[in-house]
């Protein structure tokens, strides 16, 4: 029996190495764990068996002296995260079937260090969504109240999170789908500079808004994690390459000096902003201001384009990267009873595909098409170009903008069936992803129906180190 569980990685190994906990006794307390509860909070889609054989050899490694960066640390990754020989899904039928033949780098880098992979995770329906209400394979609820969604589409592994199923978890944010999940389940979630983590191995969804992210217990369990993945790699055409990260590494200020944060007034009167969010986040400024922070009202004029700019770009990267998946490749799909491509094309997307996957492609292939490529696509690539040269001006003057995650709490199963109201609830989190710029989500209270509120800070880019040691100290 375990007295005494651990809520950090640091708690872990100072247990570790006193004898007081094994891995082996950990990973069986998690899965344990996951058996009693999850069968209501529907977060994890699957416990992997050669979780028991991992934990082994890091109890053996301990023993001996030996111990890795990780050692016998247990995660859980969301369900787009390749793993080799196991079922990696993205919560969508149309890949039920498909068993992972490689692992995602960012996988690789923790496993190397000992870390043991206890399962995968639920999500929206190939990482579309902003609720964790899409999945294929049922929606997963908020463990604070399972009258209420976890936010999405890394659901699972931040429901898993916050109901005890494991120490950190892996998810993908690509215009906020670690970070809101983590502020409505009330844990830390980090989403690095992009390139900064890499890409490969995660099943694409918008490939130049998305990447890897980290959802832990605290800012430095995030940070240890970031150290470990922050690789550069030859696998992926859009990770950062070395030379830069050099560069970039001797400019970096980690100084305890007292830093400027700013926030974007006229933001913040955008409509749907929760009262008690609001006022959650000014009561946090005051906070800072009482801890030597200098606060200042900054003038923001593209981020009120962020929702519109977002949403044609990712419909756009959906359509086009969900064109692979046509029922012949992947695990996926049904090949009976049809008598041409054509059919079989029709019958699987038809079948296969959720409604916000049909609805994204439809209109992504609409606002790629030719004449309206220019008018729409075209434009948001210009705006995002605008938007980074004036996150760059901004920068110059402050350490880090603060913005609410979300602009609202967690809210109950069918209360927003507007799938244009559902959208504007990443209207906090997408100009980190268009900026391309690191960004986490830190717990911060909760409202008068004890749902956590989150509050956010974006940093400069490749400034992901200076973020969370800032974090760290708050």
């Amino acid at each position: 029996m375990i007295t005494k569980i651990p809520k950090t990685i640091s708690e872990a190994r100072d247990m570790f190495a006193s004898g007081e906990l094994t891995p082996t006794q950990l990973v069986e307390h998690y899965i344990s764990v996951i058996k009693e509860k999850d069968a209501e909070i529907n977060a994890v889609l699957e416990i992997f068996e050669d979780a028991k054989t991992a934990a082994k050899v890091a109890d053996r490694n301990i023993r001996e002296g030996k111990p890795r960066e990780l050692e016998g640390i247990p995660f859980l990754i969301k369900d787009n995260i390749l793993y080799k020989g196991h079922i990696a899904s993205a919560a969508s039928l149309m890949l039920q079937k498909h068993v992972a033949a490689y692992n995602s780098t960012t996988l690789d880098l923790i496993l190397r260090e000992g870390a043991i992979v206890l399962g995968r995770t639920n999500m929206d329906d190939a990482a579309l969504g902003s609720s964790g209400e899409s999945s294929a394979f049922g929606p997963t609820k908020n463990p604070v109240d399972m009258e209420r969604v976890p936010g999405g589409t890394s659901s699972g592994s931040a429901a898993a999170l916050a109901a005890g199923m494991c120490l950190v978890a892996l998810g993908t944010d690509t215009g906020g789908s670690v970070r809101q999940p983590a502020s409505f389940c009330g844990v830390f979630g980090m989403k690095g500079t992009y390139g900064i983590y890499s890409r490969s191995g995660i099943i694409a969804a918008a490939s130049s808004l998305e990447g890897p992210g980290i959802l832990a217990n605290s800012a430095e369990d995030v940070l240890t994690i970031h150290k470990i993945v922050a690789q550069a790699d030859p696998l992926d055409n859009t990770s950062i390459p070395n030379y830069i990260r050099e560069e970039f590494s001797k400019n970096e200020n980690i100084s305890s000096s007292k830093k400027v944060i700013g926030y974007p007034k006229e933001y913040l009167e955008a409509e749907g902003l929760n009262r008690e969010v609001k006022e959650n986040f000014f009561n946090k400024l005051e906070d800072l201001k009482k801890k030597g922070y200098e606060v200042r009202e900054i003038s923001f004029d593209t981020l009120k384009y962020s929702i519109s700019t977002y949403y044609i770009i990712n419909v756009a990267e959906v359509s086009t990267n969900l064109s692979r998946l046509d029922g012949l490749r992947y695990g996926g799909g049904e090949v009976r009873d049809v008598k041409n491509y054509q059919e079989l094309f029709a019958k699987n997307r038809g079948n296969f595909f959720g409604k916000e996957i049909k609805r994204r492609i439809m209109i992504g292939s609409y606002v790629l098409s030719h004449g309206y490529y220019d008018a729409y696509y075209g434009k948001a690539l210009l705006l995002r170009d605008m938007m980074k040269q004036e996150f760059g001006e901004v920068f110059k003057n402050i350490d880090f903008l603060a913005m609410p995650t979300a602009p609202t709490t967690a809210w109950k199963f069918g209360e927003i069936k507007d799938p244009l109201s559902l959208y504007l609830e990443d209207i906090f989190t997408v100009p980190a992803n268009l900026a391309g710029i690191p960004a986490i989500s830190i717990p911060n209270g909760v409202d008068t129906n004890n749902m956590p509120i989150g509050f956010q800070l974006l940093a400069p880019y490749m400034a992901d180190e200076k973020l969370l040691e800032f974090v760290k100290n708050i």
